[in-house]
């Protein structure tokens, strides 16, 4: 019953936001009364933490999935961005900011989870695309790979994104565009534009 819980309230969180979702509502969807949910989670903050964890950890193991199967480097960029936003429903409601906002220790605690990750993830997958010649072997690969996630950050700022004018799976594709672009050898470059063109296809 928990990991059912903590399913159907990731899904509500990142389509509503964590503070539109009310308790009644998670048990009502669930067809379970609210006391179940407060057997396994005391308080909704508790449910929040370990619902923001929960989303992490489905995140990281689908991207180390994505690892496992050894694809091209660019490819591999790909595969994860559209991994990453089927899993976070294109984010409609900013839960991220909404997060920041009302639940700061979890956000931050999630967000030091998430540098490491994909700093450690793009420092592999530069190295690997330097020795496979798709991107430049002059990199300063330490540098990019905390840039790249800062600038993942960035694109989540409302502000200077409004959700009327990008939605987060146009962010996503613009940001890994705008990585690769600056990056890539001859030969990446035409591997980079017959992704993009396939991915404009679909």
């Amino acid at each position: 019953m928990k990991e059912q819980i903590l399913k159907k309230a990731a899904g509500m969180f990142l389509t509503l936001g964590v503070k539109s979702v009310t308790m009644d509502e998670i048990a009502a969807e669930l067809g379970i009364s609210k006391k179940t949910i407060y057997a396994h989670f005391p308080t909704k903050t508790k449910l929040i933490d370990a619902t923001a964890n929960y989303v992490f950890e489905t995140i990281s193991s689908g991207i180390e999935s994505i690892k496992e199967e050894n694809k091209d480097p660019i490819e591999e960029l790909f595969a994860i961005k559209n991994f990453a936003c089927t899993h976070l429903k294109d984010e409609k409601s900013s839960p991220q900011h909404q997060l920041q906002k009302y639940y700061p220790r979890t956000y931050f605690s999630i967000r030091e989870k998430q540098r490491k990750v994909m700093e450690e993830l793009t420092r592999q997958n530069l190295q690997k695309g330097i020795k496979t010649e798709v991107y430049r072997s002059d990199l300063p690969v330490e540098f990019i790979s905390r840039i790249y996630f800062i600038g993942m950050l960035g694109i989540k700022d409302d502000v200077h994104f409004p959700e009327p004018e990008f939605s987060t799976n146009q962010l996503t594709e613009m940001h890994l565009e705008y990585h690769l672009r600056a990056i890539v050898t001859p030969k990446g470059l035409k591997k980079l534009e017959t992704l993009l063109n396939q991915s404009s296809k679909k």
